[in-house]
């Protein structure tokens, strides 16, 4: 694990998106944990934005993939959410072993995957950590983004 780095604001978490963006490429998985609210779909459309989407994309909530190629975006992306999966085995409908080498994926709840979760995944640990306002006025939120970084990754993590 690396060191958490903090996201002080939303900017902050779409900003390091566009970082990552700079260095994804078809075959990557990036896996986002992290509890509802915790910043998981704000950071992939910060990559995704950075990678050419012109519109905000949704939530794949419902869809659960939602895939995006050139010149939408400069790379094949798959958006994926896995929050409704209720069993690991249904992953295998999706697909993922067959795209994963023509596609970058960004795997929200990837816990749903069991121990089908690539050893070769990023992955991106983000928590609420609070902050204290300028002069003490009260807490907002923040984030707390913790990498835990294989090593097809130790070349390119932190995105700079």
């Amino acid at each position: 694990m690396s060191e958490g780095l903090i996201l002080p604001e939303e900017d902050a978490t779409l900003a390091l998106g566009a970082r990552i963006a700079a260095i994804l490429r078809p075959g990557d998985a990036i896996a986002l944990f992290g509890h509802l609210g915790a910043g998981k779909t704000t950071l992939a459309r910060g990559i995704l934005q950075a990678l050419g989407l012109k519109e905000e994309a949704p939530s794949p909530t419902f869809a659960i993939v939602q895939p995006y190629e050139p010149p939408e975006t400069r790379v094949p992306v798959w958006h994926i959410d896995l929050y409704r999966l209720e069993d690991p085995e249904e992953a295998l409908e999706l697909g993922l072993d067959e795209a994963r080498r023509d596609v970058a994926m960004l795997i929200e709840w990837p816990e749903r995957l069991g121990d089908g979760l690539w050893e070769d995944a990023l992955r991106l640990h983000l928590s609420i950590a609070h902050k204290q306002d300028a002069g003490g006025a009260g807490r907002s939120a923040a984030r707390r983004l913790t990498a835990t970084v294989p090593p097809a990754w130790e070349t390119r993590w932190p995105p700079t």
